[in-house]
C-alpha cells in the first residue's frame, strides 16, 4: 500500500511541475523580470512549488 501510495503522490508532483514548467516557460522575458524570475531559474522554481505543495 505504501509503494502505491508513494507512486500516486509522485504523479501528482510531477504533473504539478509540468504545469508549473509550461506556465512560467510562456511568459516573455520581461515579465519574468518583472516577478524576479531569469528564465535559467525556471526549472528549479517548478521543482520547488511541485514539492511544496
Amino acid at each position: 500500500m505504501y509503494l502505491f501510495s508513494s507512486l500516486v503522490r509522485m504523479l501528482r508532483v510531477w504533473r504539478k511541475y509540468n504545469e508549473s514548467l509550461r506556465e512560467l516557460s510562456r511568459l516573455g522575458d520581461r515579465e519574468l523580470a518583472d516577478i524576479g524570475i531569469m528564465r535559467a531559474d525556471i526549472q528549479q522554481i517548478a521543482w520547488d512549488a511541485a514539492r511544496a505543495d
